[in-house]
């Protein structure tokens, strides 16, 4: 069984730092949320990791079948309950292929794209716990 662990510490304010394998990202909150807006919501990480994820199947899928990578491009924009509790009611992915990849290809690239690790886990989700120690 493969698994992983993220950390997260407070900065300063609304800004915290998570550590993964290394990296270190950072997020906050837009400043008309009480926040400074020095790097993306934790909601925004959430639909880029889905958009990344994407993007790396749909570039897997081209290098495999001997296109170019150079030019791919994933956009996903995501609409916010009004209601609670607080959450994300559906975010839409857009792949751009490179320029000229051939239309007759556009349906298996679509099926590959869409069942990256990130889609399957939101559409089978996980069991999630929090623990207060």
């Amino acid at each position: 069984m493969t698994s992983g662990h993220v950390d997260v510490g407070h900065l300063d304010g609304d800004t915290y730092q998570i550590r993964v394998r290394g990296h270190h990202l950072t997020v906050d909150q837009p400043a008309d949320a009480g926040g400074t807006d020095k790097a993306p919501t934790p909601t925004e990480l959430f639909a880029a990791s889905l958009a990344a994820c994407v993007a790396f199947y749909a570039g897997r899928y081209l290098h495999r079948h001997g296109y170019d990578r150079t030019g791919l491009r994933v956009r996903a924009e995501f609409d916010m309950a009004t209601d609670r509790p607080a959450r994300v009611t559906a975010i839409r992915v857009t792949v751009q292929p490179p320029a000229g990849f051939p239309a007759e290809r556009l349906p298996a690239l679509t099926a590959v794209a869409g069942h990256c690790t990130v889609h399957n886990t939101l559409t089978h989700p996980p069991a999630v716990t929090v623990t207060v120690e």
